[in-house]
Formats: C-alpha cells, sequence, structure tokens
C-alpha cells in the first residue's frame, strides 16, 4: 500500500525551471492527485550533472551537497528528468569517499529520490490518471531514464490510461537521440546524423506528438522537428498525463 500522504519535495531541474514551467506544474498536479503533500524547495539548484559530465568534480560536488541540504527531510525527493535523476541516485554517491558523513547523506538522498513516473507507479501505486488528452503518440527513451534508472514501462503504463492518446511505438525507441547534454556540442556533426535517424524513425509511426521523459531530448529533437517543417508536436510525458493541451507544444510559440 503507498504511503498516506507522503512528504514530497520537487526537484524542477534547471531546464524545467527556465524553459518549461509546465512541467513542473503538471508534476505538482500529478503528485497531488496521487495523494502528496508536495513542496519545492527553493534552495535547490543545478543537480550537478553537467559539471560532473565535463571532469569538472569540484563543482559537481558543491552542486550535490547543496542539493542534499535543499532535500533533508522529505520523505520522497521526485524528478521529472531521468537524467538529473540519474545523476542523483547514482553518481552522488560517487562523488564523495565512502565512510564519510557526505558520503552517507548522499546515499540517503539517493534512496530517496525517484523519476516521476516511476514514482507515480512504484511508489503510489497509481494504476492510471484521469487525464484526457487527444493524441496519436509515440515515446522516446531517454539514455539516463532507461539505463539508470529502468525506466521503460512506466510512463507508457500511465499514458495508456490516458483518454484520447493512442500509442504507436517507434523503431530503436531506446536510441540516443544525439543530445547527451555537451556531447551535441562537442560532437555536433554525429549528434546531428543521430538525430536525423531519430526524426525518420518518429514520422515513420505516423504520430502526431512526440513525447518523452526528459526535457533536454525533448528540445533537442523538437528543435530539429522545426527546423524541418515537420507538424509533430513535442510533449513532456508530464505534460500529457497532467492533461495539459493549452500549454503549446516545444518550440512553438506561445
Amino acid at each position: 500500500m503507498p504511503e498516506l500522504s507522503p512528504r514530497v519535495g520537487l526537484f524542477v531541474t534547471c531546464l524545467v525551471d527556465m524553459f518549461r514551467p509546465s512541467v513542473g506544474f503538471a508534476a505538482v498536479k500529478l503528485l497531488e492527485d496521487a495523494g502528496c503533500t508536495v513542496e519545492v524547495p527553493e534552495a535547490q539548484t543545478c543537480c550537478g550533472q553537467p559539471a560532473y559530465n565535463s571532469g569538472d568534480t569540484a563543482n559537481a560536488r558543491a552542486l550535490a551537497l547543496n542539493v542534499i541540504a535543499a532535500f533533508k527531510g522529505f520523505a520522497h525527493v521526485v524528478v521529472p528528468s531521468g537524467s538529473c535523476g540519474g545523476m542523483m541516485v547514482k553518481h552522488y554517491p560517487e562523488l564523495f569517499e565512502p565512510g564519510t558523513t557526505d558520503h552517507e547523506e548522499a546515499l540517503d538522498l539517493s534512496r530517496r529520490t525517484h523519476e516521476l513516473t516511476s514514482f507515480l507507479t512504484r511508489v503510489m501505486k497509481v494504476e492510471k490518471v484521469e487525464a484526457e488528452f487527444p493524441a496519436r503518440a509515440t515515446y522516446h527513451d531517454s539514455c539516463s531514464g532507461l539505463r539508470e534508472l529502468g525506466i521503460r514501462n512506466e510512463p507508457r503504463k500511465l499514458l495508456a490510461s490516458v483518454e484520447g492518446v493512442s500509442l504507436r511505438e517507434m523503431t530503436d525507441s531506446e536510441v540516443c537521440c544525439g543530445f547527451g547534454g555537451t556531447f551535441c556540442v562537442k560532437y555536433p556533426g554525429i549528434s546531428d546524423k543521430m538525430l536525423e535517424k531519430k526524426l525518420r524513425h518518429i514520422e515513420a509511426t505516423g504520430a502526431d506528438t512526440l513525447i518523452a521523459g526528459d526535457l533536454g531530448c525533448l528540445m533537442n529533437m523538437a528543435g530539429k522537428l522545426k527546423r524541418v517543417g515537420s507538424a509533430i508536436k513535442v510533449r513532456h510525458v508530464a505534460e500529457v498525463l497532467a492533461g495539459d493541451y493549452g500549454t503549446p507544444p516545444i518550440a512553438e510559440a506561445e
């Protein structure tokens, strides 16, 4: 049985905060509908993943300590992002020397941290959501969510309960879209070729909406779809599960 009104801290993520606040509001709605008491600590900052992936361990460690402090006392920490969730769950403990207080606190946060759809289905035992969203949709599995956190069936299970959503699986849904954080900056030619192949698989489904759980991947794919003149709309899974079709799709003007 799920906990009775657990106190949940929402880790908003930098991209959601700066580019797509509607994802954060959708996440709050979904968590509250599931029976959670939700708080958004103002002291939270970047999870430190860009620094960590670039080899800047010192700044990654400093950012991790700030996040650990900001989310003390919460029963659970929920993240609408597989990549930020993967950083906090898998890599925070690696930043600190085993046996130290910082390492123990990093492990504690790791155990309490969940990606959004995983938390709803695994912890809160949500079987379906009360939402409507007309869409012929296809789902992209982001690398971190799938490989670091094992998230695959959770978003699909919840999407299947949304009235109006018809899910069409693309070929190689689990293959990288070419974003990879700093990868697309360091290797733009390789990244673009990967993205072109991903877009061919998306278009082959006949879907009118692309859904994923990581805003970085979504912005990468939405930007390319926009540049090539595609009519496919791009949405974060939280928005669809919350029935938010009033917010314009990613990469479209307000």
